[in-house]
């Protein structure tokens, strides 16, 4: 049987609470999201990026040989909300579409086309903004370090993959679902033929 004292067991007890952080960070997102979307499969479209944000800042943590820490695990809940905000561009942008009566394919390619400067703005200055962490120096130059490398890869890798995944996402699980103004026209028309 392994005990972990000192160190090692606090890293051990920070990772079960990061772990729950990260679970519970995501569940909040997805239900916020939910409930702005009146749908659960536009959340799910948005948050498909947050996984592959993931696995973008643990390529990048293991490029540059820095190691998975309690700082690096911080950076990670923060890269939930910054991974699902250019998914939510995209899919909030096609709903508007689509209420203004644009054919489902249109306004996805419209969306994903108009969307495509401004996801990119938000990007390279996130990721700008990310630069002095990384180039930091002098007492905790290393925990700045972890934290920038995590949300400079992790936004890179959202941002390229909200570009290929979003669209052909929301084409497959959003076909069959109808635009957010479907249930208040619905509402409209029965309240109408009530009076």
């Amino acid at each position: 049987m392994i005990d972990y004292k000192g160190p090692s067991r606090d890293y051990q007890d920070a990772s079960g609470a990061t772990a729950f952080l990260m679970l519970m960070g995501l569940l909040v997102v997805f239900l916020v999201l939910a409930a702005q979307f009146e749908s659960f499969v536009h959340p799910l479209v948005i948050m498909l990026t947050v996984p592959l944000a993931i696995s973008g800042a643990l390529l990048g943590l293991w490029l540059t040989g820095q190691s998975l820490n309690i700082y690096s695990q911080v950076g990670m809940v923060m890269l939930v909300g910054l991974a699902a905000k250019n998914g939510i561009l995209i899919v909030e942008f096609a709903n508007q579409l689509r209420d203004e009566g644009r054919t489902f394919r249109d306004a996805l390619i419209d969306a994903s086309v108009t969307r495509l400067r401004p996801i990119l703005m938000t990007a390279v200055t996130t990721m700008a903004g990310a630069v002095p962490l990384i180039l930091a120096s002098g007492p905790g130059a290393e925990t700045r370090l972890v934290i920038g490398t995590v949300i400079f890869s992790g936004v890179a890798a959202a941002t390229l993959f909200t570009l290929l995944v979003v669209p052909v996402a929301y084409d497959i699980l959003a076909r069959r679902t109808g635009s957010p103004s479907d249930v208040t026209r619905q509402l409209e028309r029965e309240m109408g033929g009530t009076s």
